[in-house]
């Protein structure tokens, strides 16, 4: 019994109601009950007819109960009581229908009429009112975060770093707080995740503060303490389970730049810019991107960045193969966000297993090299370099 089951499940697909009527003999499934009342008033041929236009627009499948309603009371409407022989058991289309006519009995041709006019303004509504809803949805906010701000709207769930005063700098709390935000929306019904900044800058990377105040005996400990927290981070990209999408909306600097080759796509702001100065603070690069950012820009373009410090424009970044695309500012936020919109519709599911598919060739030695670059910087946050480099920039700063 699979088969026909199945065959009659392929066959019922939605069509006119009035083309069904033409091609195929009644038939139908266990009895409708339609609810008649005596202030029922009845509807000109004018109003069944416009009702069979309107069906023929409707955007969505109204399943497979209701088609067989609709149906039978075309049906009933155009040739009254059901008049055809019954089908045999093994023909399930046919008998489905005429299962449905028959169960009307001797409903009037023009109670039917109301009844099939009033279904089908009924679903009309319906898919209005729906339409209005996805057109507006609520912002859902997700809670207990300080330093970012995580929401969802349209199957897309945004991070958004939230720092503004400090150029959207990633202190500790910081990178926990996203360190949640993605297991969270790695797990929640959102399609894709998007990660932006508040304010002008998108970041301004690590924030050096987290390397003062730090007495001289914890030392040691705050640089194992920040490997494994940096480990954590990283890993988290590079096992998130969904598209993700960064929205660079100003300047991007350090860790901010490097994780980049862990997005699936990268659109920035003609105003934004890319750089990485590991040498310039006497550290030396992570997000894999000792790995990443010579397989997608090139190792002398990738030295030019990681070793020497070069600062990338947008186009110079999205023509070095590190941004997708690139937008002017004033249209950055409404170009972009119509997009991700329109990306965000499509089959969820497809979209994670093609992202996991795509990620899995690369996974393991993803994590060897974050792995590896953790324990070089463990090293560099120890050496005098590191500090003098360090010591030096905020001396710089405070001359400003």
């Amino acid at each position: 019994m699979a088969a026909p089951a199945l065959t009659f499940v392929r066959r019922l697909r939605w069509r006119p109601l009035c083309e069904i009527s033409r091609r195929v003999p009644a038939a139908c499934i266990p009895a409708i009950h339609l609810h008649m009342t005596a202030a029922t008033m009845q509807v000109s041929q004018k109003d069944f007819e416009k009702a069979q236009e309107q069906l023929k627009l409707l955007k969505k499948d109204p399943g497979n109960e209701t088609k067989l309603k609709l149906y039978a009371l075309f049906k009933q409407a155009t040739e009254g009581p059901c008049n055809s022989p019954k089908p045999g058991m093994l023909d399930f289309v046919k008998k489905a229908k005429w299962d449905a006519w028959n169960s009307l009995g001797n409903l009037s041709q023009d109670n039917a009429r109301q009844k099939y006019t009033e279904l089908v303004s009924s679903l009309v509504s319906a898919e209005s009112a729906g339409q209005k809803k996805d057109a507006s949805p609520e912002e859902s906010r997700h809670g207990g975060y300080e330093t970012i701000l995580v929401t969802t709207k349209n199957n897309i769930t945004k991070i958004m770093f939230n720092r503004p005063d400090r150029k959207n700098a990633i202190n500790h709390k910081m990178y926990r707080e996203i360190i949640k935000a993605l297991q969270e929306a790695g797990k929640d019904d959102s399609t894709i995740a998007v990660i932006t900044g508040n304010g002008d800058y998108y970041s301004s990377g690590n924030d050096l503060n987290n390397f003062t105040n730090v007495q001289p005996g914890e030392m040691e400990k705050m640089a194992k303490d920040g490997a494994v927290l940096l480990k954590e981070f990283v890993g988290h990209f590079i096992d998130f389970p969904k598209p993700l999408i960064a929205v660079v909306n100003g300047p991007a600097i350090g860790i901010c730049v490097t994780v980049l080759g862990l997005c699936d796509i990268v659109y920035a702001s003609d105003r934004a810019t890319f750089h990485s100065p590991f040498s310039q603070l006497g550290q030396s690069p992570e997000g894999c991107s000792s790995y990443l950012f010579p397989k997608i820009m090139g190792l002398a373009k990738a030295n030019e960045i990681l070793l020497f410090n070069k600062k990338l424009t947008a186009a110079e970044a999205c023509a070095q193969g590190l941004v997708t695309e690139v937008f002017p500012d004033r249209t950055f936020q409404k170009e972009v966000w119509a997009r991700l919109e329109a990306y965000a519709s499509l089959p969820k599911n497809s979209l994670a297993v093609s992202k996991q598919l795509l990620r899995s060739m690369e996974k393991e030695k993803l994590h060897e090299v974050n792995s590896k670059e953790c324990e070089v910087l463990k090293e560099r946050w120890l050496s005098d370099e590191c500090v003098n480099a360090i010591v030096s920039f905020f001396q710089k700063k405070s001359k400003l």
